[in-house]
């Protein structure tokens, strides 16, 4: 399963997440500038639990690399393919997480969380010399903070099946449940850090997620918080959307909606929709032209259902105005 969306649009642009991800990427091609070193890079500023558990190992650093390492590791990977995974999921889920705290008791938790999961690995671990690195332990308490503020939302997924593509939206509950029960399967059924998984670390960011999104909730937000927020204000809708598409026995057309915010449905735009019809899904491309209002119609001529005598039916999309 591979999600590609949330359903639950945030009302203001995640700045404190994009730097987050930049901040990772960044870093990311720093590590890997060193070349060589390399290895001595991450054994510095990645969480080796021998290094506070084993005075001999410890002499080597610093004090103030001891208490770097500890926020440090959360922002270096293992290589492209974790990096890219994990920053796809902080783009999904982060967002709405950070719009619910507002962007400074979002950084905060963003941190809170990250250093939370690599106490616990580092306490499971206390004498290995193995580095831990990554932000999949943050990543996991925004995943928490996710199930908490917005159980009832749906993730758009995408499920390849026998190579097809098929597109279906699944509670956020269920979604992150499941992935919580297989870090923690992961967990149980291994190593603290068995096959090169922290899987320890996963689930406890994830409940440390959960915990500091019902703390960091009653922190009064600042003056800043507010003036943030109004200069974010997002002003479209998502760019990827997904309809459920209907129909009736003796009709040829398939019926479906599509949601613009007023500044789109005014100058245009161009979104990506996913049809739905009973078990059939396919993903379509529409441009909708420059002043259209609540209702009007959009004709995809062709894309409609083929009746037996031949007659090939139209995809009819209705406009629906919604604020961003």
């Amino acid at each position: 399963m591979i999600p590609l969306r949330d359903t639950t649009q945030s009302r203001n642009y995640p700045v404190v997440n994009t730097l987050l991800i930049a901040t990772n990427v960044l870093l990311f091609f720093v590590q890997m500038m060193q070349g060589p070193r390399q290895d001595e890079f991450i054994f510095i500023y990645g969480l080796v639990p021998a290094r506070y558990s084993v005075p001999e190992i410890g002499a080597y650093f610093t004090s103030f690399q001891q208490v770097l390492a500890l926020i440090s590791f959360m922002f270096l990977h293992g290589g492209f393919w974790h990096l890219l995974g994990n920053m796809w999921s902080l783009y999904i889920f982060g967002d709405n997480v950070e719009d619910r705290l507002g962007p400074f008791r979002y950084l905060l938790f963003y941190l809170l969380s990250g250093w939370a999961s690599g106490l616990f690995h580092l306490f499971l671990n206390w004498q290995s010399p193995v580095p831990t690195i990554g932000a999949s332990g943050a990543i996991a308490g925004v995943m928490g903070a996710y199930l908490i503020l917005f159980p009832r939302s749906r993730i758009l997924t995408l499920i390849p099946i026998l190579f097809i593509p098929y597109f279906i939206e699944i509670p956020a509950f269920f979604f992150l449940g499941i992935w919580f029960l297989l870090q923690f399967l992961g967990a149980a059924g291994s190593g603290a850090q068995g096959g090169g998984i922290a899987w320890w670390a996963h689930v406890g960011g994830f409940v440390a997620g959960i915990i500091l999104v019902k703390v960091l909730e009653r922190v009064p937000q600042t003056w800043v918080t507010g003036r943030m927020r109004e200069a974010t204000q997002k002003t479209g809708t998502p760019r990827l959307q997904v309809t459920n598409a209907f129909d009736s026995p003796e009709d040829p057309h398939l019926y479906g909606t599509i949601a613009v915010a007023p500044r789109e449905a005014l100058l245009g735009t161009r979104k990506l929709i996913s049809v739905k019809w009973g078990f059939r899904s396919r993903v379509l491309r529409v441009s909708v032209p420059p002043g259209v209002v609540e209702g009007i119609v959009l004709r995809l001529a062709g894309l409609g259902k083929l009746m037996p005598n031949g007659e090939k039916g139209d995809l009819l999309l209705r406009v629906m105005i919604q604020e961003g």
